[in-house]
């Protein structure tokens, strides 16, 4: 089943989020400067297995390359995401310091 949807920034809630069969799949993060923490990714259990968070992420990243951000991946959904799909990993600060 191919599900299609609209992801939103939030800044005011400090999220990704879209709405799907009336309930939100959500990324939480931090911004600090030109860099972006995606921290937790949450997708309701009504929606689970519907690849509604891999779409999410990948809608999510889409935003954050056209904004130029850095990628800093505190969820490790995210993270295993990115191992999935390495193309992804140029938005990914590569530095240590990520301060």
């Amino acid at each position: 089943m191919e599900t299609d949807f609209e992801v939103t920034d939030n800044p005011s809630q400090n999220r990704y989020e879209a709405r799907v069969e009336n309930a939100i799949a959500k990324i939480e993060y931090t911004k600090k400067e030109d860099k972006i923490y995606l921290t937790h990714t949450e997708v309701p259990q009504s929606l689970a297995g519907k690849g509604i968070g891999s779409k999410l992420i990948s809608k999510v990243l889409e935003d954050i390359e056209q904004k130029q951000l850095k990628l800093i991946p505190l969820c490790s959904f995210v993270a295993s995401y990115l191992q999935r799909y390495p193309e992804w990993n140029k938005l990914v600060i590569q530095d240590a310091n990520t301060e």
